[in-house]
């Protein structure tokens, strides 16, 4: 089983306490809009691997990414014997980074599909799937349609998303298929089996 501490959108100081600390998490993603500052403090916390997909407040790649982080939008990340695929970004609703139309989306997810080559453990997107947590009739947290052709494809155990802010209420999981979605604002702690696991045991 790996550990997975997730982080999204708000920065929370409980994320370094010795009770998260304790829990030993073997790899740190992020899916988006996170300060670098913040990112960079919790990488030399935990000191472990660390991907990331940007958010639509984060900068363009050509600025760099935190230390301590690889960045992993349209890209399937081998890490601690994880397969994490990466989806940065949110649908387009103004001229900011990392926004895209559904239509853009669509050409992404397909790019990263065959990227993947098959099953991964962990989805890691900003924005949810449309209909899956998002917010349908606010466009700038409507969600992305291309995604369920992701979760189709690539078969994650755990879909792990942020952008939908709880505002102090707890976002229930969703369920497809064998995939569980989570919104992990402003962080949570997921133990993933690997898939590798089931391919030694056969």
């Amino acid at each position: 089983m790996v550990r997975v501490l997730a982080v999204a959108d708000e920065e929370s100081a409980s994320v370094q306490s010795s009770r998260v600390r304790e829990q030993r998490p073997d790899v740190l993603v992020s899916a988006g809009d996170l300060s670098w500052d913040y990112l960079e403090q919790l990488a030399a916390t935990f000191d472990v691997p660390a991907v990331l997909v940007p958010g639509n407040h984060d900068l363009r790649t050509g600025h760099g990414r935190p230390r301590g982080f690889v960045d992993g939008d349209g890209l399937v990340t081998e890490v601690a014997g994880l397969r994490i695929a990466g989806h940065g970004g949110c649908v387009r609703y103004n001229q900011g980074e990392h926004q895209y139309t559904q239509q853009e989306h669509e050409r992404r997810a397909q790019r990263l599909i065959e990227a993947a080559g098959g099953p991964v453990d962990v989805l890691l997107t900003h924005a949810p799937p449309f209909g899956l947590g998002d917010e349908p009739d606010d466009p700038p947290h409507r969600g992305i349609e291309a995604l369920h052709g992701v979760i189709e494809a690539l078969r994650p155990r755990w879909h792990l998303h942020g952008h939908i802010h709880p505002h102090g209420f707890a976002k229930p999981d969703r369920q497809v298929g064998g995939t569980t979605v989570r919104n992990v604002i402003p962080w949570q702690v997921v133990d993933v089996e690997p898939r590798s696991i089931e391919r030694e045991a056969v």
